[in-house]
This record gives structure tokens, C-alpha cells and sequence, in this order.
């Protein structure tokens, strides 16, 4: 397969590129190209635009990781080499992210109305910390807590119109530390995936650990160049 390796990370809800960073800039040491695009478009067939959009925009075909409702996303793109689904969701025909479920009760509380005619909701940052980035030291989860940012209604009841994860080869990476989404329905939706991994980390390794990340991400590039 030609072309320079190249992956897109894309983030979920409440959250921005930022959060990325520190992966983002461990795979560029790593010579991948790296591309990092913003959702909060409106709607899950819009997000799914913008990614496809820079999925387009790369020379070859990228590996697309998707975290939580970035993996409703990364479903709905075309022309990936590889899908990693990171603690996310892997919707089926007809299914969307609200329809899976496995958010916790504390999640659900977390979640402040919006007061705006928008309808946004956001996160109570004083128990976003607990719940994204429980296994992180205190400083870096206040700096990721304070990076989250407010969410447009509906894009969690948006159904895919592809699934990619049909087509080309996937890894499922349950977070089992997860206070988020429920590492059960992660472990469910791990079986339709082509591998698992399974790391004792919280909702956001990115953050948490992101070696991790970026070590799996070179792993499944090799794996991939050996294949093609």
C-alpha cells in the first residue's frame, strides 16, 4: 500500500483535538502523519463528513481511531486501512450510540442541561475528573477537564449509513477501569471487531497513558504493512 502512514484520531463527546496531543505528537516522532479533526459539527452525519473530508484529504489509505462516540464516527468513513475502536462505540445496521447504551449512572448525572436555545448540555467538571480521567494524576486531569467543552444535543441518536468495520480490519480496546461506559458493553461490542485488546486503564488512555496508544497504534501500522 502506498503512501506515507497516516492515522486520524478523532475524539468524542465533550471533547476537542487537544486531548489528542500528546498521542498526536508521539506518532509524528514515530513518522506517521497525523491528523486530528474537530467534530461538535451538529450531527453525527456531519462529524462523519468532516472525517471523511480529511480521510480524503490523505494520500493513502489512514488507520482511523475513534474513542467513545468517535466510534460511531470512524463506522461511517470510508477508505480506512485499519478501525480502532477505543472504549467506543461499534454501532451495527440501524443502531446509534443512545440506542447501545452503556453509559454509567454517574455519567448520566454528570451531565449539566444547557441554558442556552441550543439545547448544549456539559459536564460538571468537578465530577468529570473522576469519571474521564480517574487513573490520571491530579494536574493532568484539572488541564483535561478544563479542555472539555459543551455538547450539541443529538449527535448520540445519529445511525451510521456505512459500517466499516464490516469491511476492513478492526481492534477493539477495552478500557476495563472504564466509570464511563460500561466495560461490559465494550466487551460485547469487542466481538465484532477482527481483535481485542483489553488495558486496566480509565475511559481515556490518550490522556492516562498514552504511550499505550501510540505503541499500538505503530504495532497495528507494521502489522498492516506486513499484510499489504
Amino acid at each position: 500500500m502506498g503512501g506515507r502512514a497516516a492515522a486520524v484520531l478523532v475524539h468524542g463527546l465533550y471533547h476537542r483535538p487537544e486531548h489528542f496531543a500528546p498521542v498526536a505528537d508521539g506518532l509524528r516522532a514515530e513518522g506517521v502523519e497525523v491528523v486530528v479533526p474537530e467534530l461538535h459539527r451538529g450531527s453525527l452525519a456531519a462529524d462523519t463528513a468532516a472525517v471523511q473530508a480529511a480521510v480524503d484529504a490523505l494520500e493513502g489509505p489512514p488507520l482511523l481511531l475513534g474513542h467513545s462516540y468517535g466510534g460511531s464516527v470512524i463506522t461511517g468513513v470510508r477508505g480506512a486501512r485499519h478501525l480502532v475502536y477505543l472504549a467506543a462505540f461499534v454501532p451495527d445496521v440501524g443502531e446509534s450510540a443512545a440506542a447501545l447504551g452503556g453509559a454509567s449512572p454517574q455519567l448520566r448525572d454528570a451531565v449539566v442541561p444547557g441554558e442556552g436555545a441550543d439545547g448544549a448540555t456539559r459536564l460538571d467538571p468537578g465530577r468529570a475528573a473522576d469519571l474521564l480521567y480517574g487513573d490520571c494524576p491530579g494536574p493532568l486531569a484539572a488541564r483535561a477537564v478544563g479542555l472539555l467543552r459543551p455538547q450539541a444535543p443529538g449527535c448520540g441518536r445519529g445511525v451510521p449509513e456505512h459500517h466499516g468495520w464490516k469491511l476492513v480490519p478492526s481492534t477493539y480496546v477495552v478500557c476495563a477501569g472504564d466509570r464511563a461506559l460500561d466495560p461490559a458493553l465494550q466487551r460485547t461490542l469487542a466481538a465484532r471487531c477482527t481483535g481485542v485488546r483489553e488495558w486496566a486503564t480509565g475511559h481515556s488512555p490518550f490522556v492516562s497513558r498514552p504511550a499505550l496508544v501510540v505503541d499500538l497504534v505503530a504495532e497495528l501500522f507494521g502489522t498492516v504493512s506486513a499484510r499489504t
